[in-house]
């Protein structure tokens, strides 16, 4: 059985706690390298100035031994506490110096031959070469916590700084995604050309310079929907009365239908280019769901079944709920087969059938305008109106399919009212 892989926590993957943890380890190491120099430098130091010292006293012990003079306090004969590896290295007729530890009091040993395979030593007092080193590993300790500490601060500091404007950047990305085409970073180095410009800042002011070219495309694109649809209706109302005016028969029943289908597309491109344009206003007022999905289905004069699993009463927008609901019952039978069912379930209304189901592009992306699949009839108005629609309302729009198929719409309602 494999054990599950040890996941660091999320707050983890920022950058500011990467850089803090990068900053952190090579001050760690530098402080270490830096520490482990200093130290071998200043033992090495200490210890060969005892030693020098510890051999010059051998040397004149030594000749005191040999004059046969009484040797000095400190001096001695295979003395206790010498250690075993100097004494065989002095008993075979070397010199050498050790620093051992004698009763918990560092000392150096210095012995050298003497007759009869002894060996004559001396020791120096190296408690207090002990104490600097020691006194000094404490020091370079605190000292590269310290520089640790004050790095860390001030390193987080720089780059809390940079990731604040990165979230910034981000933050407003998201806001252009969601449709807000307003929103601009306005990064304070981007603004000023004569600050030095770093990579934020390019990112930055490149956002901005795309969102502002993106809101004039769209706001042409907006224009000339707008004026089309308005150029439309003048000749569009005039041909409509001279349709009414032609001899019964199928030839005028066909233009008819034709002005019909115009003038219907112009009022959906109108509706679009207002929605588009945000100029709607709401008239908000109580409604009982159940009741008005029921005149919803009456109305569009199909055969549509209605479901009550709880009725609920909303603030909301009466004409517009209705537009909603009506597109979603025409779409459902345009497009889709029966049984047709609307479902209302406290604030949730849920439209039904048992067709095909809508094309992947719809439920991963949402209606688009214009674009149809199958060959099915229509524009790809009616879903883009009631999903404009519903956000006018403060609603949610969500489109799927049922895992045993046909197409599934749900509007789900703020029982509040719209913000």
């Amino acid at each position: 059985m494999r054990r599950p892989l040890l996941r660091l926590p999320r707050w983890t993957a920022t950058l500011t706690w990467k850089a803090a943890a990068f900053i952190t380890v090579m001050c760690c190491g530098l402080a270490a390298l830096l520490g482990i120099l200093v130290h071998v430098s200043v033992t090495n130091q200490t210890v060969g100035e005892a030693r020098g010292r510890a051999l010059d006293r051998l040397t004149d012990v030594t000749a005191a031994y040999e004059a046969g003079d009484r040797l000095p306090a400190g001096a001695g004969i295979n003395p206790p506490g010498l250690p075993v590896t100097l004494r065989a290295l002095a008993a075979g007729g070397k010199r050498g110096t050790m620093v051992a530890d004698r009763t918990a009091h560092p000392t150096m040993w210095a012995a050298g031959p003497a007759d009869g395979g002894r060996a004559l030593a001396v020791q120096y007092d190296y408690a207090q070469g002990a104490h600097t080193i020691q006194t000094l590993d404490r020091s370079i300790v605190w000292s590269s916590a310290l520089a640790i500490g004050a790095t860390l601060l001030v390193g987080a500091f720089a780059v809390t700084r940079v990731t604040r404007r990165l979230h910034a950047t981000a933050l407003v990305a998201r806001r252009i995604s969601a449709g807000d085409l307003d929103a601009r970073v306005n990064d304070p180095c981007a603004q000023d050309p004569t600050r030095p410009q770093d990579e934020v800042a390019a990112v930055a002011g490149a956002l901005d310079t795309m969102a502002s070219s993106l809101q004039s495309k769209l706001l042409s694109e907006q224009r000339f929907t707008a004026d089309v649809a308005h150029e439309l209706r003048t000749p569009l109302t005039g041909l409509h009365a001279a349709a009414e005016l032609l001899p019964p028969g199928r030839p005028t029943e066909l233009v008819r239908d034709r002005v019909a289908a115009l003038r219907t597309l112009t009022e959906d491109l109108l509706e679009i280019s207002r929605l588009d344009a945000r100029s709607e206003r709401l008239d908000v007022d109580s409604e009982q769901l159940a009741p008005l999905a029921e005149r919803v289905v009456r109305a569009s004069g199909t055969d549509t079944e209605v479901r009550v699993v709880r009725d609920a009463r909303v603030e909301t927008d009466r004409r517009r709920l209705e537009r909603v609901l009506g597109n979603l019952l025409a779409n459902a039978h345009n497009h889709g087969t029966g049984p047709v069912v609307l479902t209302v379930d406290g604030p949730v209304v849920t439209v039904r059938d048992h067709g095909e189901g809508y094309p992947d592009y719809l439920v991963e992306h949402g209606p688009q305008r214009f674009r149809t699949e199958g060959g099915a009839k229509g524009h790809g108005l009616g879903l883009t109106i009631a999903l404009g629609q519903s956000e006018v309302l403060g609603a949610r729009l969500l489109f799927a399919n049922a895992p045993d198929g046909g197409a599934v719409a749900t509007l789900m309602l703020p029982q509040s009212g719209p913000a």
